[in-house]
């Protein structure tokens, strides 16, 4: 910048002049400090005035800031005004500086080579300095009162003239520092860094500047002026004290010592902010400078913005510099040196040093001679404080590690402070807790009271050990706080385990009281010696006592010398027997405590037990509360009823009902105190302000609190001056004092505000004083008469700083007892007098001063703090500042938390500040509700955010929260996944660095994840960890219950079980039954037996139930009956033959009882139990000797006994049996059998006979059914819809359409509702007017699709209106078009109503068609918010998207859609198995999960998808969690690929050994059904003896248990299952001896029925099933007559076998029909011409079967005309739905005379079956459909009528077919078009009809069919199968959803269709 030369001119005359003056004061000025004087200062600035005024008027001034900054930074290139102003500091600075030295050195001696006497006349120099302050101070404080005390009492004038003197002064103030105070802020800024998140998410703690100037940068208003004059007060006047740790008349605020967590505030040198050598400094967009610049702030002058452009051009280098410049300048000016010459050259850029803390020159010398101390008597406790501080590190050394030391010095009272000084330091604290911390010297003490500060001590440094004794013994527990000063430090036993023992119960004897094996006794802590008398003292007195030799070594140790007086009253006075167990219903019977004397020791223990109910009890039921405070043992009762926090603050509205409390009713004082402290507003203004609410109130002599409450929280009148408070002549009535006792309260306040009436009314009148019998009063009254005799002042003059306050009417909330007891100082009048002028102004000033300076005095205020601090930083003192501002700094973040929104703010407060904000609020113990707001924000943490902010917590604060979340985890309503996510991180990074932390954690042990609990930390031996798991196994996972025992295990390998003691199981608890069972299976009989009980209460594997079972059974032999009933349901496990032992004994009884009772629960036992031990009784042999109690006991057997015991009941037996037999489930046959006989003596003629059938519904005959009446067979309904999937289609047709036939069903929706799925649609056309008008009940039935779309049509032609509101159509939602859907998506497609729609699909009772679906995808696809929508489709909709849209999902959509199909795998399963693959496919690759081992973590993230993944990522499996898990693993789906490799892997050698030919008892158990993968010729090396008959059937039972899960329903399609049923059938003939048969091997097994039932009728050999005995085989003809997979040569021999024995197939009955089932098939055209087929049982038998040849339907068509006499135009819907596949024998000519009605109704199921029906025949069906009465013409069909006939539909005409349209194509099923024939199929269907096919429609089309189909229409065909993926693949895998066959040369095809596709044709992506 070029400069005028003019001022160029100027600014050179002015340095030369100021040269020049320099010069002549050097060569004038006196060496003489004494010479120097401000007059030589004051001339030569005077000179240079004239000379500066030339320069203000050019702008210099203005550009100042810029030219410092410059200077600063050290350029060479700031100008010549630059010069200028280093002139300046440099030539007129040193003088000033030397002025400034000369000052101070008159009051500093040498220091250096001085002698002790020296430094002693130093120390008295200095305290004759203080004296003469002090004097000075004195005397101004003096006439400060005097002043005071002559101010006219009416305080008007005072008021007037403060309050202009504040108005003016503030405004003046806030002008002159608004400038100055940025200036500061901005230096602030720059050398506090603040702490901010890194690119990892994490930050370093922050100190409370760094907390104060963010606060001052978000707008955090930390109203800190009040604490700011508290520390003003504190620093210069504070009051005397006497060092003293425990209250007392002197002492009336001891310190508190709580050392639980360190200061955030850090003391190291880098971090001091008056430190000038920084390089750490903050960066310029940290500052308030940035704002400026940037606009969103004005800056506040001209000069700040200059300073702020000229920081901004600076480098980080150059601000460095300029911070370290301006601090030494600073430094040189402020410091204390006495060593500052002449000859010193002030500059700019020299650094400076800073000061040491409370330095004291040759201070070891002087007075820090630590061997001395041991040996003087008395040791300065100044001299103790002094040492301290300047040899931190000596005195730790010498002091704090030298217990001897410690504890002399600590017998003064005045070094107290040293516990928490040696708590907080480096000293060795485990040494510590073992010198100070003698819980067991406590306990023999009891009359010593245990002091806070030592309680406090031990507390920080041995806070588990002590907590826990402290909760555990009730004595402990009275000792420590029967002292109301340890009464904060109170535990929270709630959280804290269950104590392990009551009265009356045996401890566990801990392993260190085995006194045998004490070998060095000296090693005998004293801790293990008081768990020993405490846990068994009366072997420690026989064993230890009374052993004089073993006593004497003990006592050898000084630390024992109290065990002898213990040992002698021991053997004196033996122990005692322990009581009865403690109840605590016996003791804690709180609502008698009013009416007798309580023992302390017993409320105590209730307190400790019963914590809730004792708050609720105790703590609010003031009147026994008092009672209780009657005995100072219960003082400690006052802080914790005191601080419970009441969290029922939404309740407010409801308790605070202020306009009901005007009335004179009573309030609950809990209400009432709930209002006063959640509510104070409204509380203060409509009672305190209210009198007659506050009459009433008052009525209530528990209400006397009101009175100072209103007093402290009164409100301005409307004279704007005058307060309302406490008024004497209102509340102090004297009078009545004589007979309404006041409480504490009202005696204080009437002796504070009316003390002379109160003088006069109670201290002269001696029995009045007497009544009132408080000791503080008679002190009073005493004083006050001796004060008045000898003198003549009033008693106004008693306590000048009361009558001040009094004087000047100001409401003051302080205790005056230290300012008003005699000899107290002038310092503490002054202290509580500014106080209360400070409380009094408060309101006031905030009218008086304007926003704007109120602003400015606020943060100057918050500047000065921070300065302070760091003040208090460098100068290593106290201030006074932390304790100060500690309450405001939490109130402000509270303030600030409720307020913000912006989480990312709030995370940096909660992550950067948490361990400050921790030490805040634990050294506060006040303002509980912040401490809860606090906490409560880190509940309210994004997902994203928890892993970080949690993890960098302090332990504290980890602790806070954990006990927060114990408190209000049902208010909190946190998801499973948040809770998850914070276990995981507690359990990952607080864990294991603090164990004890785990008995906190109890309440999050439930949202563990199976992998964070096994890698916890190894706390397998600890105590408390172990009750923890114990106590909450429980509630956990199987997953959870799993990871817990594999990590358990780490600690019990094999042989620690196999030498541990029989009481193992007992001693460990629940966690061993979830051991793995590698592991669990080394339990040897004798553990298991011991801890049968703990075995018992959890959930056992089959695995581990059956090894229990085999090895107690087969080990002992002479198990009584309480050991069976020990046993329970294991006893069913063991094998049969060590059961059969026991017959005969006393225990059979129980067994046989037990074992039944496994049957009745539904478990399926091994034949050989059934047969020989519960089906071999004398009473079976004759079964019409039963009684009907004894059959209602067999009642679950009688399926397994046959038809053929069945009929030999008579009726009386089973009508009286009823009861039991309806629960069981019976076959076909045999509750037909059943049904017949109940039947010929009950007659069905009340309406609820049929109801009482239970199961035995599904014996009765359909032609039954349909002669019943309406009423009886809705009467009937709720019970037979239980039982309905156990009727025939037959039966359920004939009960709807019954029913369906009255015009008053639509009433009676509420009972058809159960058989809605099984009524024709034709039924329900007919009633669609009537259902509309009933629509809301209509909308809450389970309608199927076809009946919905029908409703809706019919509604969308008459009552358009009332579907457009179709959110309310409930189950009929799933009858939605797709173009009524597309209206509602498109005219709102906001998430809100998005959502709202999934939500009504969601909720639909059956499958959602394939056309809706595809429409809702097309529709919600488009929408921006899809990604936020995935959950809300739900998981049917959600996997109807093509993969090529999955694919393309980010982590989040694709965890998301994992965890969807994990809760609800049935869409998942009703996928084709190559959708199946490709979608896991693709969810392995987003995850991260293709390469590498494949893990348990995600094997089980994946969960039933996890055996989907290729079979490349399956073969990677982690070996020992295959090991480890095969139990889970059986319950898995698996193709055939995957099986082969699951094998494989079962045999590596890694698995379960070298070779299977050793494979033993424990591995096959440990295998179980997945032997069947082993391939045959391995399966041959299997040891023989292994595989028996018992073992076989327990193989077939597990795989027949996992056919009937969810899994195994919907796993295996049908070559999968013969596969299978192939490998189950060698299995049992080759181990059977079936295929190696010789003339030396023995006669093959004849298998009984009870053995067919646990195995399969396929398994045996025709030779077997046919050597049956006839019995056997006639119960069994059922069983083998519907067996699938039964081959032709076992059909036809077994079928022999049956005319053997029941003779020709014409003698053949009804049951015997019904039963042979597949057998039937054997039967040739003649034969079945001869059947007499005349109910619908034998011919639904019939026509179940889809196997018959043509000649065979024919023949049996035929049959069932001639057998029931009817022609076809006879046969109503019942008939129909029996005949099923047999309707194909039937010509077309006679088709078309079916009944066209009859036929609509039994087409649902018709349309179902695969009908073997030519076109002509299907053709004429469709004529049936299309008659008048039916649905009418082809052209008005819709979708729903499409749905309704299925196959049929394939029937349809050409040019009918090829004329339908896309509704109507949707709704035909893809079974219909897979029937087909493939020319009409080519010839019906156009490319454009094709194209609209759905995926699944697309997937029927057989390998037949495309060969027929033209270029083009293959063409669309494959555009159709492709979305799926960006390339040609063929999903159409078999879908267990629908039944489809398609061939298996279809790939093949469409390869060869894909090859012929024009090379450079493109297909749209979608």
């Amino acid at each position: 910048m070029s400069w005028p030369t003019s001022l160029e001119t100027d600014i050179w005359t002015v340095i030369h002049q100021i040269h020049y003056l320099s010069g002549e004061n050097k060569n004038t000025r006196s060496t003489e400090t004494s010479a120097t004087g401000l007059n030589t200062y004051n001339d030569d600035l005077t000179d240079l005035d004239a000379a500066f005024q030339l320069l203000l008027s050019d702008g210099f001034m203005d550009d100042l800031p810029k030219t410092v900054v410059c200077i600063l930074s050290e350029r060479v290139d700031c100008g010549v005004e630059a010069e200028l102003t280093k002139t300046v500091f440099q030539e007129l600075g040193q003088p000033l500086l030397s002025f400034l030295s000369s000052l101070r050195s008159q009051t500093c001696a040498p220091l250096t080579d001085a002698s002790d006497a020296d430094l002693h006349r130093l120390v008295s120099a200095y305290l004759r300095l203080g004296e003469s302050g002090a004097a000075t101070l004195t005397s101004l404080q003096q006439l400060f009162l005097t002043i005071f005390e002559s101010f006219p009492r009416s305080g008007t004038f005072v008021n007037v003239v403060v309050d202009a003197a504040i108005t003016y002064v503030s405004n003046t103030i806030a002008a002159l520092i608004q400038v100055p105070m940025d200036y500061v802020k901005v230096a602030l800024q720059f050398g506090i860094r603040i702490p901010s998140l890194n690119e990892k998410e994490s930050c370093e703690q922050g100190n409370l500047k760094q907390l104060i100037i963010w606060g001052m940068n978000h707008n955090v208003s930390w109203s800190f002026t009040n604490s700011f004059i508290d520390i003003l007060l504190d620093t210069l006047m504070t009051p005397e004290q006497s060092l003293c740790t425990y209250p007392s008349p002197e002492c009336q605020n001891p310190p508190n010592l709580r050392h639980s967590l360190p200061e955030a505030d850090t003391y190291n040198s880098h971090d001091m902010l008056l430190r000038c050598d920084r390089q750490d400094l903050s960066e310029f967009n940290d500052t308030l400078c940035a704002e400026i610049l940037y606009g969103s702030r004005a800056p506040m002058s001209a000069s700040v913005l200059v300073l702020c452009e000229a920081l901004s051009s600076l480098s980080v280098r150059q601000v460095e510099l300029v911070w370290n410049n301006m601090c030494s300048v600073i430094q040189a000016f402020v410091t204390s040196d006495c060593n500052v010459g002449d000859t010193q050259r002030f500059s700019v850029s020299s650094p400076t040093s800073h000061r040491k803390a409370r330095e004291a020159p040759n201070l070891q010398q002087l007075v820090c001679n630590y061997n001395s101390w041991l040996e003087n008597q008395v040791v300065d406790a100044i001299l103790v404080s002094l040492c301290s501080d300047n040899e931190r590190e000596e005195f730790v050394k010498h002091v704090c590690n030298n217990a001897t030391l410690m504890r002399k010095l600590v017998s003064d009272r005045m070094n107290s402070w040293l516990y928490g000084y040696c708590a907080n330091s480096t000293a060795d604290h485990s040494y510590l807790a073992g010198q100070f911390c003698l819980y067991q010297l406590w306990i023999d003490q009891p009359t010593v009271s245990v002091e806070s500060h030592l309680l406090g001590f031990c507390m920080s440094l041995d806070s588990p050990r002590l907590t826990k004794l402290i909760c555990e013994d009730t004595s402990f527990f009275t000792l420590l706080f029967s002292n109301t000063e340890n009464v904060q430090f109170m535990p929270n036993c709630t959280v804290m385990p269950i104590p392990p023992q009551f009265p009356g119960t045996d401890p566990p004897l801990s392993q260190s009281c085995h006194y045998a094996e004490w070998q060095d006794v000296m090693q005998m802590t004293i801790d293990v010696l008081a768990q020993c008398i405490r846990n068994d003292p009366t072997d420690f007195a026989e064993k230890v006592c009374a052993n004089r030799t073993f006593l004497n070594r003990l006592l050898r140790n000084e630390d024992n010398v109290w065990l002898e007086d213990h040992c002698s009253t021991a053997l004196i006075f033996p122990p005692t027997p322990a009581p009865e167990t403690f109840h605590i219903l016996d003791w804690c019977d709180y609502h008698s405590w009013v009416n007798r004397l309580v023992d302390d020791s017993v409320v105590a223990l209730c307190w400790q037990q019963d914590q809730l109910t004792f708050q609720k009890n105790v703590c609010f039921e003031a009147a026994l509360l008092r009672k209780l405070f009657q005995n100072p043992q219960n003082s400690w009762l006052k802080t914790v009823c005191v601080d419970k926090e009441i969290e029922e603050i939404e309740s407010i509205p409801q308790v605070c009902k202020y306009s009901e409390w005007a009335h004179p009713i009573i309030v609950d004082i809990t209400e009432l105190a709930l209002c006063a402290e959640r509510d104070p507003k409204n509380f203060a203004s409509k009672v305190c302000s209210n009198e007659t609410v506050l009459q009433n109130m008052m009525a209530n002599q528990d209400n006397t609190w009101l009175i100072k409450y209103c007093a402290n929280h009164s409100i301005l009148g409307e004279d704007e001056g005058e307060k309302i408070g406490f008024c004497p002549a209102e509340w102090c009535q004297y009078s009545t004092w004589s007979t309404s006792f006041p409480d504490t309260v009202l005696l204080t306040l009437c002796w504070e505000h009316d003390q002379s009436n109160f003088v006069t009314s109670i201290c002269s009148n001696p029995s009045l004083l007497y009544m009132i019998d408080h000791e503080w009063v008679s002190t009073m009254c005493a004083t006050y008469t001796n004060h008045s005799t000898s003198s003549n002042k009033t008693s106004e003059d008693l306590c000048l700083a009361k009558q001040l306050v009094r004087h000047f009417n100001w409401t003051c909330p302080v205790d005056f007892t230290a300012a008003c007891h005699p000899g107290a100082s002038q310092d503490t009048v002054m202290h509580l007098i500014i106080h209360c002028w400070a409380d009094s102004l408060r309101s006031r000033i905030e009218h008086l001063v304007t926003p704007s300076a109120a602003a400015v005095l606020e943060q100057a205020v918050t500047t000065s703090v921070v300065v302070l601090l760091a003040i208090e930083e460098i100068q290593n003192t106290s201030l006074h500042v932390t304790k100060n501002i500690r309450i405001n700094v939490l109130d402000a973040v509270v303030r600030y938390l409720k307020r913000e929104n912006n989480f990312d703010k709030k995370r940096v407060l909660l992550q950067c500040f948490g361990t400050l904000l921790t030490s805040l609020m634990e050294t506060a113990r006040v303002g509980t509700n912040n401490v809860s707001v606090i906490i409560k924000e880190y509940f309210t943490i994004p997902l994203a955010g928890l892993q970080s902010v949690l993890s960098t917590a302090h332990i504290t604060t980890v602790r806070l929260i954990l006990q927060y979340y114990a408190t209000n985890k049902h208010t909190l309503k946190l998801t499973d996944k948040y809770l998850s996510t914070l276990t995981s991180v507690l359990f990952q990074s607080h864990l294991a660095k603090d164990g004890s932390l785990f008995s906190e954690l109890a309440p999050l042990l439930e949202a563990a994840s199976p992998n964070d609990i096994i890698r916890m930390p190894s706390l397998q031996n600890n105590l408390d960890v172990r009750k923890t798991i114990n106590s909450n196994l429980g509630q956990m996972s199987v997953n959870q219950q799993r990871a817990f025992g594999l990590w358990y295990s780490k600690i019990l390998p094999p042989s620690s079980i196999t030498e541990a003691h029989q009481s193992l199981i007992r001693e460990h608890g629940n966690v061993i039954a979830h051991l793995p069972f590698h592991t669990f299976r080394h339990l040897f009989p004798a553990q298991l037996l011991d801890g049968l009980d703990v075995l018992q209460r959890n959930n056992l594997t089959s695995l581990k139930q059956e090894f229990v079972a085999q090895s107690i059974i087969g080990t002992y032999k002479n198990l009584t009956s309480h050991d069976f009933i020990r046993l329970g349901s294991l006893s069913c496990l063991a094998e049969p033959s060590d059961l059969m032992s026991y017959n005969g004994s006393e225990a059979f009884k129980v067994m046989w009882e037990v074992i039944m009772n496994c049957s009745n629960d539904g478990l399926t036992l091994p034949s050989h139990l059934t047969s020989s031990l519960l089906l071999n009784i004398p009473e079976l042999k004759i079964p019409s000797s039963l009684s009907p109690n004894k059959l209602a006991d067999i009642a679950n057997l009688l399926p397994f006994v046959g038809a053929t015991f069945l009929l030999d009941l008579s009726p009386s037996q089973l009508l009286a049996a009823l009861p039991a037999l309806k629960a069981v489930s019976f076959s076909p046959a045999q509750a037909s059998i059943i049904f017949d006989k109940l039947s010929s003596i009950n007659t069905l003629s009340n309406p609820g006979s049929l109801k009482e059938l239970g199961s035995i519904i599904a014996g009765v005959k359909t032609e039954t059914l349909l002669t019943l009446t309406s009423d009886r067979l809705l009467s009937s309904l709720p019970d037979m819809a239980q039982h309905s999937s156990g009727l025939h289609p037959a039966q359920a047709n004939a009960i709807a359409t019954k029913l369906w036939g009255y015009p008053e069903v639509i009433f009676w929706l509420d009972h058809v509702d159960p058989l809605l799925c099984c009524t024709p649609l034709l039924s329900i056309l007919a009633r669609t007017h009537l259902l509309m008008d009933n629509i809301s009940s209509s909308a809450t039935k389970k309608w199927n699709v076809q009946q919905a779309k029908a409703i809706l049509k019919s509604m969308w032609n008459t009552k358009s209106n009332l579907i457009k509101d179709f959110l309310n159509l409930g189950m009929l939602g799933q009858g939605l078009s797709c173009q009524v859907l597309q209206q509602h998506l498109r005219a709102d497609n906001s998430p809100a109503a998005l959502r709202k729609i999934l939500a009504l699909l969601r909720q639909q009772p059956r499958p959602l068609h394939t056309s809706l679906k595809r429409c809702v995808i097309e529709e919600v696809y488009k929408s921006e918010f899809f990604s936020e929508l995935l959950e809300d489709l739900g998981v049917e909709i959600a996997l109807y998207m093509p993969v090529s849209t999955i694919k393309q999902f980010p982590f989040g959509l694709m965890d998301t859609l994992q965890k969807m199909i994990i809760e609800d795998p049935v869409p998942f399963f009703m996928m084709s198995k190559i959708e199946q693959q490709l979608l896991v496919d693709k969810m392995v690759q987003k995850l991260g999960m293709h390469t590498g081992v494949y893990t348990e973590e995600e094997f089980r993230s994946l969960d039933i998808m996890a055996t989907f993944v290729s079979e490349e990522i399956l073969v990677q499996l982690d070996r020992t969690f295959l090991v480890d898990n095969l139990d889970f693993l059986q319950t898995l789906c698996y193709s055939s690929t995957k099986i082969d490799i699951v094998a494989q892997m079962l045999m590596e050698v890694v698995v379960f050994g070298p070779a299977v030919e050793n494979w033993n008892q424990t591995t096959l158990s440990q295998i179980g059904r997945f032997i069947f993968f082993l391939p045959q010729d391995r399966l041959q090396d299997i040891s023989l003896g292994l595989m028996t008959a018992g073992r076989i059937e327990k193989l077939f039972m597990s795989q027949r248990q996992w056919e009937r899960s969810l899994v195994g329903l919907h796993c295996l399609d049908e070559a999968e299952k013969r596969r299978l049923a192939e490998k189950q059938q060698f299995v049992l003939q080759f181990f059977l001896g079936f295929l190696k048969i010789t003339s030396l091997s023995p006669a093959s097994m004849v298998p009984t029925c009870e053995i067919l039932h646990t195995t399969a009728p396929f398994a045996w050999t025709s030779n077997s099933l046919t050597s049956m005995s006839s019995s056997a085989f006639t119960n069994c003809l059922e069983l083998i007559g519907h067996d699938p997979f039964l081959t032709l040569y076992q059909r036809s021999q077994v079928f022999k076998k049956v005319k053997q024995m029941f003779g020709p197939v014409s003698s053949f009955s009804q049951s015997i029909i019904s039963q042979m089932g597949r057998l039937s098939l054997e039967m040739l055209p003649e034969e079945i011409s001869m059947l007499r087929m005349t109910e619908m049982s034998s011919i639904a038998t019939m026509g179940a079967i889809s196997e018959w040849s043509n000649k065979q339907l024919v023949a049996l068509f035929t049959t069932m005309l001639n057998s029931t006499k009817l022609n076809p135009s006879q046969l109503d819907s019942s008939t129909l739905v029996a005949v099923g596949y047999i309707v194909c024998g039937a010509k077309a000519t006679e088709m078309s005379s079916f009944n066209a009605v009859e036929f609509s109704k039994a087409v649902l199921w018709l349309g179902q079956l695969r009908l073997a029906c030519s076109e002509e025949q299907l053709s004429a069906l469709v004529g049936l459909l299309t008659h008048s009465l039916a649905f009418g013409p082809i052209s008005s069909w819709g979708m729903e009528v499409f749905i309704e006939i299925g196959v049929i539909a394939a029937g349809l005409p050409d040019i009918v077919m090829s004329a339908l349209g896309k509704e109507q194509i949707d709704g035909i099923t893809p079974m219909a078009i897979s029937m087909i024939p493939p020319d009409k199929f080519a010839v019906v269907f156009h490319q454009r009809q094709i194209s609209m096919f759905s995926h699944e429609q697309a997937g029927a089309v057989t390998a037949e069919q495309i060969s027929a189909l033209s270029y083009v229409q293959r063409t669309a065909l494959f555009m159709v199968l492709m979305p799926w993926e960006d390339r040609h693949v063929d999903f159409r895998g078999r879908s267990q959803g629908l039944t489809l066959n398609p061939s298996s040369l279809y790939l093949i095809l469409a390869l060869l269709m894909v090859l012929m596709v024009q090379p450079n044709l493109k297909y749209p992506a979608t």
